[in-house]
């Protein structure tokens, strides 16, 4: 239970009380600041608390988003604010300073029926009248002692503290002229996605998130229920039958339609979490390649041996994802560089993309040939019931490099057309996106100082070069030969090489992708070539499970808590390292049969077991924030 204190003048039948004790509060009265300060005091530490005035008139959904959403310390609408126990500090001071008459920064004016989206406080401050809703006044004193308050995007909603009799008729005529009920089921989809899932999935699969909610179900329950829909599709695949193969089809799709629905529940409810985030994060890689384990032994029982093109489409797609975070982390926080005392604000080829983006359809059509998640599963869902896994697997891997080619040769136009300014923030992040072990770090640490006087080119050069190496290696000499190992020798020195310096230039985001694709590669070519019975499987996971790794590497990076520590990254050898590992049990147990799968194997369960262990252990006992999308603008 939280607390809601209320302040101002009673208005007789207000249905106030009622909407806070709805949302979960328990609701106290307050004549004023100080009575107020009192209650807040008396408030259990840890506990949320909200300041609503009585006078407040407003959609239930307004209040919803101001006072319940778990993301924000403190958030506010007008008339309305709330703050978290980490908040609650902040808060008390506050309330102390508009109880000793302080002075505050007024917050911006808005509309005031639909008021909720006012800006934030401009610098200079004035002393509030005391006619001005304590909650809005308490929320200028917190930004103006420079804690963050978020005031969500109302849209359509209103929140307003009328002045009088005239405007609260309003107020409330605006309130009836709006279905708060629409509007939160509207707002509960994601504001960007792809066709598939905005024009065949989200139109419905909304109202089964408001289902689920009014039954109490939890965003988390969904996911896992999407998981054991995507296993069991899965395990349909595997019985290589036509009948298993449709069946597959179609649970496949049904498994996403509740992917789609524990976000929309998640924003629906406002019920986000850290576990929530992770198990979103992770669940989806979980089910896309259980299911090509699935086709892969489907196919196996029909004869056709399909394991390469399923380790292939896992690894394509793993490393489509790490360009998709490098760049991203390379670019969140980057600033432009300048021309001649000029600030460089734009490329050509952002100018082209805004120029297709006023053109409508293309928007959609390059949501499309990107191959997002909805459209990818469509697709695997459909070839599935209608053709062969073999079929399957080569449209998934010519569309994934298609889409791979277009998405990193427009970034990489960005990249050298534009020339910006990365933050230490960045660097580190690429740098833990890396992921080198000690074998690296040892390098990195001799050539530090000459590396930092060759060209800026040189990380992405280098890094590319070493992992071609390898992978042609592994690729061309003899199967259990010693070259692939002299080649992984040579990755381990480039690769040291590569990070000797902060990776801050125009293309050393491609320098951690440049890594998967080696090692991934790596482990499968060697799998392939030595035609060992159970290497490709063997092979699909241990990829599978530093693939895990990586994922969790990068959600980690993205919920502000940093990378995995050091000493997890160690004990599973860094990706040079795992590399090195895999050539040398390739080169003396390829020629003994079955002992190289199951050198392998253990290598995939020694792997998987440390890094799960540790995942789940900080990703339960950990206070890292939710990372969520948000829905459309209400």
């Amino acid at each position: 239970m939280s607390t809601a204190i209320l302040t101002g003048p009673p208005v007789p039948g207000s249905p106030l009380d009622g909407d806070l004790r709805s949302l979960g509060f328990d609701v106290r009265t307050a004549s004023g600041a100080a009575e107020a300060g009192q209650l807040l005091a008396a408030a259990p530490a840890a506990e949320r608390v909200a300041l609503v005035d009585t006078r407040f008139v407003g959609h239930l959904h307004a209040l919803r988003l101001a006072l319940t959403d778990p993301r924000f310390p403190a958030a506010a609408v007008p008339g309305a604010l709330t703050a978290q126990p980490e908040a609650r500090a902040a808060l008390t001071r506050a309330v102390a300073t508009v109880a000793d008459g302080g002075p505050v920064a007024p917050t911006a004016g808005g509309d005031p029926l639909a008021g909720g989206a006012a800006a934030p406080q401009q610098a200079s401050a004035a002393t509030l009248a005391p006619c001005d809703p304590l909650a809005d006044q308490v929320a200028a004193a917190l930004d103006a002692e420079g804690t963050a308050v978020q005031r969500p995007e109302l849209g359509s909603l209103v929140a307003a503290v009328p002045a009088d009799s005239a405007a609260r008729e309003q107020a409330e005529a605006a309130v009836a002229a709006v279905d708060d009920e629409a509007v939160r089921l509207r707002s509960a989809v994601k504001a960007r996605d792809g066709f598939f899932t905005t024009f065949c999935i989200s139109p419905y699969s909304r109202y089964l998130a408001r289902w689920c909610a009014r039954r109490g179900l939890t965003p988390n329950q969904v996911t896992t229920a999407s998981l054991l829909t995507a296993l069991i599709a899965a395990a349909c695949a595997a019985t290589g039958t036509r009948g298993g193969y449709v069946a597959a089809g179609v649970l496949l799709l049904f498994s996403f339609v509740l992917d789609c629905t524990d976000g929309q529940l998640a924003r629906y409810s406002l019920r986000y979490s850290t576990m929530g985030a992770w198990l979103d994060a992770t669940f989806d890689r979980a089910k896309e390649y259980a299911y090509y384990a699935g086709l892969a032994l489907g196919a196996a029982r029909s004869g056709d041996d399909v394991w390469a093109l399923a380790l292939g489409a896992m690894v394509l797609q793993t490393c489509r994802h790490v360009v998709d975070f490098s760049f991203n982390e390379a670019n969140v926080d980057a600033t432009a560089a300048t021309a001649t005392g000029k600030t460089v604000v734009g490329t050509p080829t952002a100018a082209l993309s805004s120029k297709l983006d006023s053109v409508g359809w293309t928007v959609w059509v390059r949501r499309m040939i990107v191959l997002p998640i909805g459209e990818r599963w469509a697709m695997v869902a459909v070839l599935t019931a209608l053709t062969t896994p073999r079929i399957v697997f080569y449209a998934l891997l010519v569309g994934c490099a298609f889409a791979a080619c277009y998405t990193t040769a427009g970034r990489v136009l960005r990249s050298v057309t534009r020339k910006v300014n990365r933050t230490d923030r960045a660097a580190q992040a690429l740098a833990d996106l890396a992921d080198s072990g000690p074998l690296a770090e040892g390098v990195a640490a001799l050539l530090r100082r000459p590396a930092r006087r060759l060209p800026g080119v040189l990380p992405f050069v280098v890094a590319s070069a070493g992992g071609a190496a390898l992978v042609a290696t592994a690729s061309f000499a003899p199967p259990g030969g010693p070259w692939p190992v002299v080649a992984a020798l040579v990755y381990v020195l480039t690769s040291g090489l590569a990070v000797a310096r902060p990776l801050r230039g125009a293309l050393d985001w491609l320098v951690p992708p440049v890594f998967r694709a080696a090692e991934y590669g790596t482990v499968l070519v060697l799998a392939a070539r030595s035609e060992v019975n159970g290497a490709l499987p063997a092979a699909f996971g241990l990829v599978a499970a530093v693939a895990y790794h990586h994922y969790d590497t990068v959600y980690r990076i993205r919920g502000g808590t940093g990378a995995p520590p050091r000493w997890l990254v160690r004990t599973v050898g860094g990706h040079e390292g795992r590399a090195l590992l895999v050539t040398v049990l390739a080169a003396l147990l390829v020629t003994r049969g079955t002992t190289f799968p199951l050198a392998l194997t253990v290598l995939a369960v020694a792997v998987a077991l440390v890094v799960l262990l540790e995942s789940i252990r900080f990703w339960v006992s950990s206070g890292a924030p939710a990372v969520h999308d948000e829905g459309e603008p209400a």
